[in-house]
């Protein structure tokens, strides 16, 4: 069984799904916080691992690595070097299918504990209302010794268009350079 995705005792019950680990350094600066993982990203056990998915093109403009050409292990390194690091606000609820509507019974990551041990942190940015939502009640008054940015999802099942979500991932380059 995986670790990741199991099943419960109730099969017609949603599945209890689970995040991956952070992906942080000493030298984070910047970090990105998911809601939880959808099937594809937990079936192939990677972040945004559904190719509908836009958040490694969002990124690449963002940084100005091409992180789509990259095997999933080296977009980890790239986004590493860069000072960017990942992780989700929940770490584990029932839901059926990837839509963050349906997300039920959620427990939360220690976000406090993480950002505290990030001594280089600046930034905590969002991937979606969701994420925002969460993570922003999860961290409480210590939101208020970051720079906050609340990017539109990445996610296919928000249909923003494509520019009009890149002008705001697009801040986080200002973040980079600092």
């Amino acid at each position: 069984m995986n670790d990741f995705l199991s099943s419960t005792a109730d099969p017609d019950a949603a599945p209890l799904k689970r995040c991956f680990a952070p992906v942080v350094d000493a030298h984070t600066r910047i970090l990105v916080l998911g809601s939880l993982p959808g099937e594809r990203s937990l079936a192939q056990q990677q972040y945004y691992g559904n190719r509908q998915n836009r958040f490694w093109m969002l990124m690449s403009e963002a940084t100005g690595v091409d992180l789509v050409a990259l095997d999933y292990d080296a977009r980890l390194q790239a986004l590493l070097a860069q000072g960017i690091g990942l992780w989700d606000v929940v770490a584990q609820a029932t839901r059926e299918g990837s839509l963050d509507s349906q997300i039920r019974g959620q427990v939360g990551n220690d976000l406090v504990g993480l950002v505290d041990s990030l001594p280089q942190l600046r930034t905590i940015a969002f991937n979606g209302g969701t994420a925002a939502r969460l993570g922003m009640k999860a961290l409480g008054e210590h939101a208020r010794r970051y720079r906050i940015v609340s990017l539109p999802s990445s996610s296919p099942a928000y249909t923003a268009p494509y520019m009009e979500k890149l002008i705001v991932w697009k801040t986080l380059r200002d973040d980079l350079l600092k």
